[in-house]
């Protein structure tokens, strides 16, 4: 009878999570993942094949992991109050995943995108065509029908909350106390017209 696995997927992807935080992208490798948990490098290796394998796992976890409540905002039947409560998640989530949101913050390709395994690289990409989707989906219920009231949407729940968690975050620093509420308004200002 097969010895039961002493660490776990998650217990793994925990691991480099927080490598990745402190380190960047450059130090998750099978071997610091191992030493950092102290288990062996094959207890790494039985759950991914390669650092390629590990890295979009954990890309694609913390994407997912923050994309939940995003979305989730996005539900709301009022466009405006869903469009500040994507950018308030965008904070909040950041807030209280200081590490996850540290890995986002370098992108997909600081992660090794192109060498990720299928079922990774699949996911990332139904990933994004979800965001594109829900984006169009809240530019229609605005009446954002041009390009410059589309993008402004954008600006609205993706680029200026990032941009409001951003220098924070890659300075190690605590969110200051108003960066929800800074988000909510950036928003708001920005979709007054539509």
């Amino acid at each position: 009878m097969a010895r039961p696995s002493r660490y776990d997927r998650d217990q793994l992807l925990d691991t480099a999570l927080r490598l990745a935080a402190a380190t960047g992208p450059h130090g998750v490798t099978m071997a610091a993942v191992a030493k950092e948990l102290g288990a062996p490098s094959g207890s790494v290796y039985h759950r991914f094949p390669s650092r390629s394998a590990l890295l979009g796992a954990l890309w694609v976890r913390t994407v997912e992991s923050f994309q939940e409540g995003w979305f989730a905002a996005l539900d709301d039947v009022d466009p405006h109050r869903a469009a500040r409560g994507a950018a308030h998640h965008v904070v909040a989530w950041s807030r209280a995943h200081p590490h996850a949101a540290a890995v986002l913050l370098h992108g997909p390709d600081a992660f090794g995108q192109p060498d990720w395994p299928a079922d990774d690289a699949r996911r990332a990409a139904a990933n994004r065509r979800r965001v594109r989707s829900a984006v169009a989906q809240l530019c229609e219920a605005l009446g954002a029908q041009d390009r410059m009231a589309a993008e402004r949407v954008a600006l609205a729940v993706i680029d200026l909350p990032l941009t409001v968690v951003r220098r924070p975050l890659r300075a190690g620093e605590e969110l200051p106390a108003h960066a929800e509420q800074l988000a909510q308004e950036s928003a708001a200002s920005l979709l007054a017209g539509l």
